[in-house]
Order: C-alpha cells, then sequence, then structure tokens
C-alpha cells in the first residue's frame, strides 16, 4: 500500500491518488501591518515617461510612433490622416446601412400594429366601503 494522506478533516483519505488537498497542509499565520505594508511597496504607480513630437508637438511614448500625426524619428511611418478619412467614409456608411434597415423594418412593424384588434380595457372604479 501506498502512502497514507489524511484529509483536514483529520479522517483517512481513500482517495489519496485524486485529491489534491490531502497531500500538503497549508499552514495560516497572521501578517502583521508592517509586513502587508512592507510587501505593498512596490505596488505604487508611477505616471508613464512621454516625449514631444517634432513634427506636430503632441506628446507620446517614447521610442513610438506620434499617434497624432504618424511620424516616428522625422519620418511618416502611418499616413493617420487617410486611415481616418477612410474610417469616416467606414462608419458613415454603415449609419446608412442601418437606417435603411429600421426603414425597411419600421412599416411592416406599423401594419402590424394597425390590423391588430384593440383589447377592451375595463376602467376601475374606486368603491368605498360603507358600514
Amino acid at each position: 500500500m501506498g502512502k497514507v494522506y489524511y484529509c483536514l478533516r483529520r479522517s483517512y483519505c481513500f482517495f489519496s491518488l485524486f485529491c489534491y488537498s490531502c497531500p500538503t497542509m497549508v499552514i495560516r499565520m497572521r501578517h502583521t501591518r508592517a509586513h502587508t505594508k512592507n510587501r505593498r511597496s512596490h505596488h505604487a504607480l508611477s505616471a508613464p515617461t512621454l516625449a514631444t513630437c517634432k513634427n506636430c508637438g503632441a506628446s507620446h511614448r517614447p521610442h513610438h510612433m506620434c499617434l497624432e500625426c504618424g511620424f516616428y524619428k522625422d519620418r511618416q511611418v502611418i499616413d493617420l490622416t487617410a486611415k481616418k478619412e477612410a474610417r469616416e467614409v467606414r462608419l458613415y456608411a454603415k449609419r446608412e446601412m442601418i437606417k435603411g434597415q429600421m426603414e425597411s423594418i419600421a412599416p411592416t412593424e406599423a401594419n402590424a400594429v394597425a390590423g391588430a384588434t384593440p383589447v377592451a380595457t375595463e376602467e376601475k372604479t374606486n368603491k368605498k366601503d360603507t358600514k
């Protein structure tokens, strides 16, 4: 027979080969405030360093392309104006397509509502109990 492991409930574990909590025991100790704060002392966030673009003067990450004009090291890497124009054209076409779909759906819904028979509603009357 193999090793005998005991569960956290201090009973014999028949499933010692399949049970992950049995072989090791976790010792839990309280951390003092000082130890907790010392551990967290490295969690502080720092402001990112930024460089200024020589072409347009905008701030960008160092050793990265400027996101405003597309220049890096005095040469144009990406033509951002053409990309922005293409994006505007694409978004305009998408808005027009959605508007066309809504116009084609709206009349059919209006006909369905107009052809429906109205449901009779009962008016509630307030009656006071008199004794």
